[in-house]
């Protein structure tokens, strides 16, 4: 099998997105992969190179189409877009938004053009978006509109740990509001999609609670007896493998076990903080129901430490490892 083609975006160049590509690509486990074709700016990884004491040629890619990769160096799409002089590590400003923005759009552009498989993308910073007139207040969102995807399904992953969102960036209250059946029995079917698009066929997903204990019949909440299991229901008459719900507390424990093949989680915190705990650097999300696959680290562009060289690449090599590893399985459809 030829290897998968992954593009890697370096996030905004004032974050340490260029320090942990090059940090990642510096690994031979890593660049031993796929063919790995990082997205940014040659003097932004110039000088990334230098900062983290990566010492690899820098080899141009003009055309995909062409045979240009070298294994053994960082095979650059050079958008140039990046005057050293102008850019401040660590600081919200136009320059930093405006590039990361063209990095993830050129990806995009490849990806639906059949050029690359699959997209891993490093950090970039909302206010440096806003500052340079970026429309976007993240990766989802870009991804989401530039692609033409309706309400992207996003899945994290941590170990053999999958986890499904009902709602994202809403209101502790609104995303209670959100546990509706025809939500929950929605996201079921659209779960075991997403499961078996990554080469899970016939997965078996569990639902988390909402409520302490499941709601305990009532005692504690009416939303499980309500609107969760009638939904649970429903997916099992029409065959599809789902349990629960089950309590929260215990749920995600039992998935890193095994016991199922991913989780509905009712709420943003509620499966970000169960993933995150198991282990903050190898959680990568997964943007799941586009053309084409994309992965991410799920940590921002830390200005607080860029420029300084202590920033881990580890959960920017997860998100290249997950790349290939899904893509090569990865269906449209």
């Amino acid at each position: 099998m030829s290897k998968m083609k992954i593009g890697i975006t370096i996030g905004d160049p004032a974050g340490i997105g260029p320090e942990i590509v090059v940090k990642s690509l510096a690994k031979e486990k890593i660049r031993e992969m796929g063919k790995l074709y990082v997205l940014g700016d040659r003097e932004v990884i110039k000088a990334a190179e230098k900062l983290t004491g990566v010492d690899l040629n820098i080899n141009l890619i003009e055309d995909l189409d062409q045979d240009q990769y070298h294994e053994n160096e960082i095979n650059l799409i050079d958008l140039n877009n990046v005057e050293l002089d102008q850019l401040h590590y660590g600081e919200v400003q136009a320059v930093g938004g405006q590039a990361a923005y063209e990095y993830i759009k050129k990806s995009i552009q490849l990806a639906l053009d059949g050029k690359l498989d699959a997209v891993a993308t490093a950090p970039i910073n909302k206010k440096s978006l806003k500052a340079a007139g970026v429309d976007y207040i993240g990766h989802t969102e870009m991804f989401a509109d530039l692609t033409g995807t309706e309400d992207p399904m996003t899945m994290f992953q941590v170990f053999d740990l999958r986890v499904f969102f009902l709602s994202r960036h809403v209101s502790l209250k609104k995303a209670c509001e959100m546990v509706t059946e025809a939500r929950v029995y929605a996201y079921i079917k659209r779960c075991i999609k997403a499961l078996a698009r990554l080469g899970v066929e016939d997965g078996r997903l569990a639902i988390a609670a909402l409520n302490p204990h499941g709601g305990e019949h009532g005692l504690f909440g009416t939303e499980e007896d309500q609107e969760i299991t009638p939904a649970i229901n429903k997916a099992k008459e029409e065959g599809y493998d789902v349990v629960g719900p089950v309590p929260a507390d215990s749920v995600f424990h039992k998935g890193l076990k095994g016991n199922y093949d991913a989780i509905l989680s009712l709420f943003h915190d509620q499966g970000h903080i169960a993933t995150k705990m198991v282990d903050f650097e190898r959680t990568i999300s997964l943007t799941n129901n586009m053309p084409f696959l994309r992965t991410s680290v799920d940590h921002g562009t830390a200005f607080d430490i860029a420029g300084e060289n202590i920033a881990d690449s580890l959960s920017m090599e997860e998100a290249i490892r997950l790349a290939v590893e899904y893509a090569a399985s990865f269906t449209n459809g």
